[in-house]
């Protein structure tokens, strides 16, 4: 969505490694807002944009007006079910319906072999890799790790409207993840213990307001009750700064 960031430079450099045309989207997607959410004050320089995905190694950035991506009287949607409706969805309602609808239309004009996400938006990726494959959409799905500041924030578009002071609180949320991730190594496999101690982390150490902490199957995003040898957990939480939420997340398997 614009305000291009070294994450997303990071995605476009991998799509660089495995392609020989990269095309980089564009696109402040209206639909995926709430009403009370920030589409108007989200950051946009579509010129900075620009001259960034370039210097990262893309050929062509398609950044199109709603009007282009929404003609009048537009009436089709795409909807994943079941997996929207937790974690951000259950807090964003009809966010997914907007990611889901506007991912389909741009592969859908792009055509590419494979696409590239970020492993910061997490519930996304599972999102979009249901959708492609439910709907025999013939792309690959790349997903990129998330790329971190020097302190462990995960790079946001976002981080901008922080204050200098939740700035410097901000990245309680990737050392909330490592603890519980050594929480897990350590042998804990009760859940709702490791969430419990990852929001008394989060309470001590910064004035951010939990919205969730969740462990739950990286396939089908269905929280643990008990955590078991083998398998695949995805970690993510969204923690509200003033005005401003942010989300984090592991992946971790469990390994005894």
């Amino acid at each position: 969505m614009g305000a291009l960031h070294e994450g997303h430079c990071s995605l476009i450099r991998l799509a660089r490694e495995r392609s020989d045309l990269v095309i980089t989207t564009i696109f402040v997607n209206p639909t995926q807002f709430g009403e009370e959410e920030d589409f108007d004050r989200y950051p946009r320089n579509l010129e900075r944009d620009v001259a960034l995905a370039k210097g990262a190694g893309t050929d062509i950035v398609f950044a199109p007006s709603p009007e282009a991506m929404y003609p009048g009287g537009s009436v089709t949607a795409v909807i994943v079910e079941k997996i929207t409706e937790v974690l951000e969805g259950a807090i964003r309602p009809g966010h997914f319906r907007g990611v889901a609808t506007v991912v389909a239309k741009l592969l859908n004009i792009t055509r590419p072999d494979c696409a590239v996400f970020g492993q910061k938006d997490a519930q996304q990726v599972v999102v979009v890799r249901r959708m492609v494959r439910d709907l025999n959409i013939g792309v690959e799905i790349v997903v990129a790790p998330t790329v971190r500041e020097a302190d462990g924030l995960a790079m946001s578009s976002r981080n901008v409207y922080l204050t200098p002071a939740q700035r410097a609180e901000a990245p309680v949320l990737h050392r909330s993840l490592q603890h519980a991730e050594a929480l897990i190594r350590g042998g804990e496999r009760n859940p709702e213990t490791i969430r419990r101690s990852v929001m008394r982390l989060i309470s001590a150490a910064s004035s951010g307001v939990v919205q969730y902490v969740s462990l739950a199957d990286e396939g089908d995003l269905e929280e643990c009750r008990m955590l078991s040898r083998g398998d695949r957990i995805l970690v993510s939480l969204a923690v509200r700064f003033g005005s401003t939420r942010l989300i984090d997340n592991c992946v971790l398997d469990v390994s005894s």
